[in-house]
């Protein structure tokens, strides 16, 4: 159950990187984000409140327990870096072809893979070290994708943007690592989202706000909605899938960032994208290396 999970998640964030893309094109980012994690924080308050009044109603799958204040403190600190994350892949997406952005950061769990040996003293067995090859290898022959249409690592900073996403998105997997291990799913999903929501509130009324007549405009837009129903369905997923007994975080981890194909696809038929046979050449390796990756995970 927990591998249909992953992979319904997987579905799901495709879609949430192809809603990011349209709400993003003429759009200010900034309150884009911000836009998105308050829907979010709307869908998740009636479990909240039910969870408060009604428990009910609700199952083990549903609900939001009451939390202490260390624990607030490592999920303010988890919406720390998944903002941080963000925010670099917001401005990212929106300046870079999808089929550029996506597949850089679905390298991910590469990086995560890297820092539980480097951090937890894991060691990798033969088809961990052959993925963890392959998708390095993919990626830097993205990088010569990139430089066909002008987006060259030396001199674009938002390639250096995908990247940072890439590695501060490792980083929030390898701290889910710990928090899931000590933290109810529904408590980090709906907490740490409602922080999300503070600490963009401030960034927005700090950074945004006092430009936003020099900057780009902020259109609303209902793909920005989507953005948020995609991804409380998909961390819903994820979250539940690693409460499951016998679920390992390294293979759903893996299976989620090969939603990747939906972005892909997205940039090739409807966006009409450069370079697709290079471009998918490079794909394909990134998928190998996943699938050698979650076969030397198993």
């Amino acid at each position: 159950m927990w591998l249909i999970l992953g992979f319904i998640s997987a579905l799901l964030l495709g879609s949430y990187d192809v809603s990011k893309k349209v709400s993003l094109h003429n759009n200010a980012v900034i309150p884009v984000m911000l836009s998105s994690i308050l829907i979010s924080s709307i869908i998740l308050t009636p479990l909240f409140l039910l969870s408060r009044f009604f428990p009910s109603f609700l199952g083990d799958a549903f609900f939001v327990p009451i939390v202490d204040f260390r624990t607030h403190l490592f999920l303010i600190l988890k919406a720390v870096i998944v903002l941080s994350s963000w925010l670099f892949a917001y401005f990212a997406i929106k300046h870079l072809p999808i089929t550029l952005a996506s597949p850089i950061k679905a390298t991910q769990p590469v990086w995560v893979v890297i820092g539980g040996v480097l951090i937890f003293g894991e060691k990798l067995n033969g088809y961990q070290i052959a993925g963890v090859v392959i998708t390095l290898f993919s990626f830097f022959l993205f990088s010569f994708a990139g430089k066909k249409e002008g987006f060259s690592i030396k001199n674009n900073k938002w390639v250096w943007f995908i990247i940072m996403a890439t590695l501060t998105g490792a980083v929030s997997g390898l701290y889910d690592k710990y928090l899931l291990h000590h933290i109810n799913h529904m408590a980090v999903l709906v907490y740490y989202t409602y922080y999300q929501g503070l600490i963009m509130l401030a960034i927005t009324l700090l950074l945004w706000y006092p430009v936003r007549k020099r900057t780009t405009p902020f259109q609303f837009r209902w793909s920005i909605a989507l953005i948020s129903i995609f991804l409380v369905a998909a961390d819903f997923a994820y979250f539940y899938a690693l409460t499951m007994p016998d679920s390992m975080i390294s293979i759903i981890s893996t299976i989620r960032r090969s939603g990747v194909v939906v972005p892909f696809i997205y940039g090739g038929l409807i966006l009409h994208d450069k370079n697709m046979k290079l471009k998918m050449v490079d794909m394909i390796g990134v998928l190998l290396g996943m699938l050698l990756l979650f076969l030397g995970s198993k």
